[in-house]
Protein backbone atom coordinates (compact mmCIF):
# COMPACT_ATOMS: atom_id res chain seq x y z
CA UNK A 1 0.00 0.00 0.00
CA UNK A 2 1.68 3.48 -1.18
CA UNK A 3 2.34 6.39 1.16
CA UNK A 4 5.11 7.19 3.68
CA UNK A 5 3.97 6.48 7.44
CA UNK A 6 5.17 8.40 10.29
CA UNK A 7 4.91 6.38 13.76
CA UNK A 8 2.77 8.73 16.37
CA UNK A 9 0.87 7.51 19.33
CA UNK A 10 -3.02 6.59 18.42
CA UNK A 11 -5.95 6.04 20.36
CA UNK A 12 -7.03 2.73 18.44
CA UNK A 13 -10.48 1.03 18.18
CA UNK A 14 -10.32 -2.84 18.19
CA UNK A 15 -13.68 -4.45 17.16
CA UNK A 16 -14.65 -8.16 17.60
CA UNK A 17 -18.19 -9.66 16.81
CA UNK A 18 -20.14 -11.65 19.34
CA UNK A 19 -21.10 -15.00 18.87
CA UNK A 20 -23.17 -16.27 15.94
CA UNK A 21 -25.58 -18.63 15.44
CA UNK A 22 -25.87 -21.41 17.69
CA UNK A 23 -21.77 -21.13 18.96
CA UNK A 24 -21.21 -19.52 22.12
CA UNK A 25 -17.75 -18.43 21.80
CA UNK A 26 -16.62 -15.71 18.48
CA UNK A 27 -12.58 -15.96 18.37
CA UNK A 28 -12.38 -12.25 17.33
CA UNK A 29 -14.57 -11.19 20.79
CA UNK A 30 -12.08 -13.42 23.12
CA UNK A 31 -9.03 -11.85 21.32
CA UNK A 32 -10.95 -8.13 22.09
CA UNK A 33 -11.60 -8.59 25.69
CA UNK A 34 -7.87 -9.78 26.53
CA UNK A 35 -5.93 -7.17 24.78
CA UNK A 36 -3.89 -4.51 27.13
CA UNK A 37 -5.26 -0.93 27.78
CA UNK A 38 -1.88 0.16 25.89
CA UNK A 39 0.40 -1.05 23.05
CA UNK A 40 3.34 0.53 23.61
CA UNK A 41 2.24 4.23 23.27
CA UNK A 42 -1.11 3.68 21.51
CA UNK A 43 -4.24 3.66 23.92
CA UNK A 44 -6.45 0.66 22.85
CA UNK A 45 -10.29 1.34 23.45
CA UNK A 46 -12.21 -1.80 22.15
CA UNK A 47 -16.33 -2.57 21.40
CA UNK A 48 -18.46 -5.65 20.35
CA UNK A 49 -20.04 -5.49 16.67
CA UNK A 50 -23.62 -8.18 16.28
CA UNK A 51 -23.50 -10.27 13.65
CA UNK A 52 -26.45 -8.61 12.06
CA UNK A 53 -25.93 -6.93 8.68
CA UNK A 54 -28.62 -3.75 9.50
CA UNK A 55 -27.15 -3.13 13.39
CA UNK A 56 -23.41 -4.24 13.05
CA UNK A 57 -22.32 -0.64 10.97
CA UNK A 58 -24.85 1.53 13.19
CA UNK A 59 -23.25 -0.24 16.48
CA UNK A 60 -19.81 1.08 14.75
CA UNK A 61 -21.07 4.53 14.78
CA UNK A 62 -22.13 4.50 17.91
CA UNK A 63 -18.53 3.24 19.11
CA UNK A 64 -17.03 5.49 16.97
CA UNK A 65 -18.39 8.39 18.55
CA UNK A 66 -18.17 7.12 22.06
CA UNK A 67 -14.21 6.87 21.96
CA UNK A 68 -13.50 9.14 18.89
CA UNK A 69 -10.54 6.91 17.93
CA UNK A 70 -7.43 8.06 15.63
CA UNK A 71 -7.52 4.80 14.14
CA UNK A 72 -9.71 1.58 13.64
CA UNK A 73 -8.98 -2.47 14.15
CA UNK A 74 -11.64 -4.85 13.22
CA UNK A 75 -11.50 -8.57 14.00
CA UNK A 76 -13.64 -11.50 12.86
CA UNK A 77 -13.24 -14.90 12.92
CA UNK A 78 -12.83 -17.05 10.13
CA UNK A 79 -14.23 -20.67 10.33
CA UNK A 80 -11.60 -22.52 7.98
CA UNK A 81 -8.37 -20.02 8.53
CA UNK A 82 -5.45 -21.24 9.81
CA UNK A 83 -3.77 -17.95 10.42
CA UNK A 84 -4.03 -14.23 10.77
CA UNK A 85 -4.94 -12.52 8.09
CA UNK A 86 -4.90 -8.62 7.03
CA UNK A 87 -7.92 -8.47 4.61
CA UNK A 88 -6.57 -5.71 1.75
CA UNK A 89 -10.07 -5.25 -0.21
CA UNK A 90 -13.65 -5.10 0.42
CA UNK A 91 -16.02 -5.96 -1.84
CA UNK A 92 -19.64 -4.20 -2.57
CA UNK A 93 -21.59 -6.87 -2.30
CA UNK A 94 -23.63 -8.97 0.91
CA UNK A 95 -24.16 -12.47 -0.13
CA UNK A 96 -24.94 -14.72 2.74
CA UNK A 97 -24.78 -18.37 2.40
CA UNK A 98 -26.34 -18.62 5.72
CA UNK A 99 -28.65 -15.76 7.80
CA UNK A 100 -27.19 -13.67 10.31
CA UNK A 101 -27.95 -13.41 13.89
CA UNK A 102 -31.66 -11.51 13.23
CA UNK A 103 -32.25 -14.16 10.68
CA UNK A 104 -31.64 -11.97 7.07
CA UNK A 105 -30.09 -13.81 4.72
CA UNK A 106 -29.23 -11.55 1.81
CA UNK A 107 -28.32 -12.80 -1.89
CA UNK A 108 -26.51 -10.23 -3.92
CA UNK A 109 -26.90 -7.38 -2.67
CA UNK A 110 -24.66 -4.38 -2.84
CA UNK A 111 -23.90 -2.76 0.11
CA UNK A 112 -23.75 0.98 -1.02
CA UNK A 113 -25.89 1.47 -3.76
CA UNK A 114 -24.00 3.98 -5.61
CA UNK A 115 -20.36 3.17 -4.24
CA UNK A 116 -17.15 2.07 -5.64
CA UNK A 117 -17.02 -2.22 -6.37
CA UNK A 118 -14.17 -2.83 -3.81
CA UNK A 119 -12.74 -0.15 -1.39
CA UNK A 120 -8.86 -0.90 -0.03
CA UNK A 121 -7.56 -0.87 3.69
CA UNK A 122 -6.37 2.88 4.55
CA UNK A 123 -4.70 1.69 7.86
CA UNK A 124 -0.34 1.93 7.10
CA UNK A 125 0.13 -1.98 7.91
CA UNK A 126 3.69 -2.76 8.53
CA UNK A 127 3.84 -5.89 10.00
CA UNK A 128 4.40 -10.09 8.99
CA UNK A 129 0.97 -11.13 9.13
CA UNK A 130 -0.09 -12.66 5.68
CA UNK A 131 -2.61 -10.44 3.66
CA UNK A 132 -5.46 -12.19 1.76
CA UNK A 133 -7.02 -10.86 -1.17
CA UNK A 134 -10.93 -11.68 -0.60
CA UNK A 135 -12.83 -11.23 2.76
CA UNK A 136 -15.68 -13.29 1.66
CA UNK A 137 -19.15 -11.98 1.34
CA UNK A 138 -20.89 -12.22 4.91
CA UNK A 139 -20.48 -9.46 8.17
CA UNK A 140 -16.90 -9.38 7.91
CA UNK A 141 -16.83 -8.30 4.15
CA UNK A 142 -19.93 -6.05 5.16
CA UNK A 143 -18.60 -3.95 7.71
CA UNK A 144 -15.06 -3.89 6.32
CA UNK A 145 -16.87 -2.66 3.40
CA UNK A 146 -18.40 0.72 5.11
CA UNK A 147 -14.69 1.46 7.72
CA UNK A 148 -13.15 1.49 4.92
CA UNK A 149 -14.87 3.95 3.26
CA UNK A 150 -15.01 6.30 6.42
CA UNK A 151 -12.27 8.71 6.18
CA UNK A 152 -10.31 6.84 9.27
CA UNK A 153 -7.50 4.96 8.92
CA UNK A 154 -8.98 1.47 8.79
CA UNK A 155 -7.97 -2.23 8.65
CA UNK A 156 -10.24 -5.61 9.06
CA UNK A 157 -7.99 -8.76 10.26
CA UNK A 158 -9.43 -12.16 9.79
CA UNK A 159 -8.51 -14.52 13.03
CA UNK A 160 -9.05 -18.16 12.93
CA UNK A 161 -12.02 -19.72 14.84
CA UNK A 162 -10.48 -20.34 18.48
CA UNK A 163 -12.60 -22.47 20.48
CA UNK A 164 -11.81 -23.39 24.42
CA UNK A 165 -11.25 -27.39 24.83
CA UNK A 166 -10.30 -27.41 21.09
CA UNK A 167 -13.96 -27.54 20.17
CA UNK A 168 -15.01 -27.11 16.74
CA UNK A 169 -16.46 -24.28 15.63
CA UNK A 170 -19.93 -24.72 15.01
CA UNK A 171 -20.36 -21.95 12.06
CA UNK A 172 -17.79 -20.41 10.14
CA UNK A 173 -16.64 -22.31 7.37
CA UNK A 174 -19.98 -21.07 5.59
CA UNK A 175 -19.50 -17.63 5.94
CA UNK A 176 -15.75 -18.04 4.23
CA UNK A 177 -14.20 -18.95 0.97
CA UNK A 178 -11.06 -19.84 1.90
CA UNK A 179 -11.56 -22.06 4.93
CA UNK A 180 -8.98 -25.23 5.62
CA UNK A 181 -8.10 -26.88 8.40
CA UNK A 182 -8.57 -25.87 11.65
CA UNK A 183 -5.52 -23.77 12.90
CA UNK A 184 -3.48 -24.73 15.77
CA UNK A 185 -2.71 -21.13 17.15
CA UNK A 186 -4.18 -21.11 20.54
CA UNK A 187 -6.12 -17.80 22.20
CA UNK A 188 -3.01 -16.62 24.04
CA UNK A 189 -0.51 -16.73 20.77
CA UNK A 190 -3.44 -14.68 19.12
CA UNK A 191 -3.93 -12.18 21.18
CA UNK A 192 0.22 -11.88 21.91
CA UNK A 193 -0.13 -12.31 17.41
CA UNK A 194 -2.74 -8.86 17.61
CA UNK A 195 -1.46 -7.06 20.41
CA UNK A 196 2.53 -6.98 17.99
CA UNK A 197 0.49 -6.24 15.24
CA UNK A 198 -0.79 -2.81 17.61
CA UNK A 199 2.38 -2.11 18.61
CA UNK A 200 3.66 -1.64 14.98
CA UNK A 201 0.73 0.39 13.81
CA UNK A 202 1.92 4.45 12.07
CA UNK A 203 -0.97 6.92 10.49
CA UNK A 204 0.05 6.62 6.75
CA UNK A 205 1.34 9.97 5.76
Amino acid sequence: MPGRAERQPMRILVTGFEPFGTDTHNASAEIVRRLPATAGEHQIVTGLLPVSFSRAFPTLGELLRTHQPDALVLLGEAGGRTEINLERWAVNENNARIADNDGHQPAGERIAPNGAHRREATLETPSQLRVSEDAGRFLCNHIAYHAYGLGIPAQFIHVPAWRPGNARALVGAETDDAAGQRSALGLAELVESLTEYLLGLRFRG
